[in-house]
């Protein structure tokens, strides 16, 4: 487990004002009573709901969606208790029986919290499990295609079904296709065709929500207010999102996808120079993504650069707006492979040859199968120069298993205002994320991949958005900083606060405060509650 998120695991439990450890036998039975008291479950019904440290389904159910292996260890923290609410009022019961007992409640849709944050505390805690919430109806007569969609849902699970209704309809969200719906969503959500529909919360129409009284509330009870902060925000620091309503968009009936690959000795420099200019500012309908990764090549250590792209279009067409924008890209008509929208997301997902793959691959949780992972983000405001990138790669090729992944913003992203949602970055160039993975157990590995990657952030400073750094919520990174919710919550609050969501921090407290003046929904980077002398 991570030594730094250990200590400081360790330091919550010292400083949090309940009680941090309490005999899990003892949890789970007051917790039972509360909860059978509330929903009148039946005995034979409750064991699949709520699960004891001694059910055999226990660690089965907790492992499914641990999806990081550094937080999968014999020492990493456990609940006393998980439940596997199957209707609505299992998640009020849920709310309610844990806020009763002083206990902390984790939320957990598709366990992609890159920290571990939906599935580990170092209090006397209770995951709340979404992943039998999957329900999706689509509907392709409402105003032009809308879904509602549980936030246990992934969202492979999602795709599928929208292509189920329509080959020509879609959804602008990540195309990782085990990531739950609750957190992508809540978070801000992005995918490739972010430069042509912005991002997933700008489709977002309506939503459930249980708060902290237990009620569960739509849009129009919920206020306009709390449904901003659940798009961009992070919805676990309000309350626990049932399911979202979501508007499709249409998409060609061809698009075209390619793969370029260029090492230091192929112009890999003057190429990712220029996609600084190109990237940003091209078609909308073109989403060019970059990867710097550090190999070994003949014995000596270089860097790779690896181009993604997707185009909402034909090959032809974006063969040639590449030879006038993009003419050191060196894109060719044998690079372009056209398919539909749908073989698009299996071509991302590495599958070669995508007319022998069938989309239910999509449906594929692949649970129980972490790696060991970090990632961290940032964001450029202004163009790289070519001797610093030449100085910055030369730099990345010293790391081990360390890359970054270049996502142009730009195009329509832009049109829509940067406080109409919670989500802040909207007019940056491009983002960037620190992104390692390996499969070595133990702490040596840990201390070394880990170590690599924060030598890579630390690099990047001088090129990097300032005052503050910013960061990307859903690349969850609890090195830019942590909360106890003791005395001092707010200010540390407002240190990781500000670097996810700049100026709308504000009103994100002031929501927070409103909604859940308790700070019953926290979690160690959640949205912090005024100061008693301030409300």
């Amino acid at each position: 487990m991570n030594k730094t998120y250990l200590i400081f695991l360790l330091f919550f439990a010292a400083s949090y004002s309940s009680p941090s450890i309490a005999d899990p036998v003892n949890v789970y039975e007051d917790f039972v009573r509360c909860f059978k008291d509330k929903t009148s479950i039946p005995d034979k019904d409750l064991t699949d709901v709520v699960l004891s440290r001694a059910s055999v389904s226990f660690t089965p159910v907790l492992r499914a969606y641990i999806r990081n292996a550094r937080f999968n260890t014999s020492s990493t923290p456990k609940p006393s208790v998980i439940v596997l609410p199957r209707v609505d009022s299992h998640v009020q019961a849920a709310v309610i029986c844990t806020k009763t007992l002083n206990l902390q409640l984790k939320i957990r849709s598709g366990g992609h919290d890159y920290d571990g944050l939906s599935y580990v505390s170092a209090v006397t805690f209770i995951v709340l499990d979404l992943s039998n919430f999957r329900n999706i109806t689509v509907d392709m007569k409402d105003d032009g295609g809308s879904a509602w969609v549980q936030t246990g849902a992934t969202l492979g699970e999602l795709f599928y079904r929208i292509w189920e209704k329509s080959e020509v309809h879609a959804f602008p969200a990540g195309i990782c296709p085990t990531v739950g719906v609750g957190g992508h969503v809540s978070g801000g959500g992005y995918g490739h065709m972010i430069r042509k529909f912005g991002l997933t919360i700008d489709y977002v129409v309506d939503a459930k929500i249980v708060d902290a009284k237990g009620r569960v509330l739509d849009r129009k009870s919920m206020g306009e207010d709390l449904f901003w902060a659940i798009r961009g925000g992070g919805a676990g620091s309000f309350g626990v999102v049932l399911a979202f309503k979501v508007k499709l968009v249409e998409v060609p009936k061809t698009v075209t996808v390619f793969r370029i690959d260029k090492t230091t000795d192929e112009n890999a420099l003057d190429m990712v120079h220029k996609w600084q200019f190109v990237a940003p500012r091209t078609d909308p309908g073109l989403f060019i993504r970059v990867l710097l990764a550090s190999p070994t090549k003949n014995k000596t250590r270089t860097v790779n650069a690896k181009v993604r792209a997707l185009y909402l279009g034909n090959a032809s067409d974006v063969v040639s707006m590449m030879a006038k924008e993009f003419p050191e890209l060196g894109l060719k008509i044998d690079d372009c492979l056209e398919m539909t929208w749908i073989q698009s997301l299996l071509w991302w997902m590495n599958y070669k040859d995508v007319e022998k793959v069938k989309p239910e691959v999509l449906l594929d949780r692949k649970p129980d199968s972490a790696k060991f992972v970090k990632r961290k983000s940032d964001y450029v405001e202004k163009e790289i120069t070519k001797p610093e990138l030449n100085r910055l790669i030369q730099q990345l090729a010293k790391l081990d298993r360390t890359g970054l992944v270049l996502n142009p913003y730009g195009g329509n992203l832009n049109a829509t205002a940067t406080n109409e949602t919670a989500f802040p970055h909207r007019h940056k160039l491009y983002k960037i994320q620190h992104s390692s993975t390996w499969s070595d157990a133990g702490p040596e590995a840990d201390r070394l991949y880990v170590g690599s990657l924060r030598t890579t952030y630390r690099i990047m400073t001088p090129f990097v958005s300032k005052n503050p750094r910013s960061s990307y919520l859903n690349y969850r990174d609890v090195d830019i900083g942590v909360n106890d919710h003791g005395r001092d919550s707010y200010r540390k609050g407002e240190i990781y606060g500000r670097k996810y969501f700049g100026e709308n921090f504000d009103r994100l407290v002031r929501v927070k405060t409103a909604v859940d003046p308790e700070n019953f929904f926290r979690n160690e980077q959640s949205i912090p509650t005024l100061p008693h002398k301030r409300r």
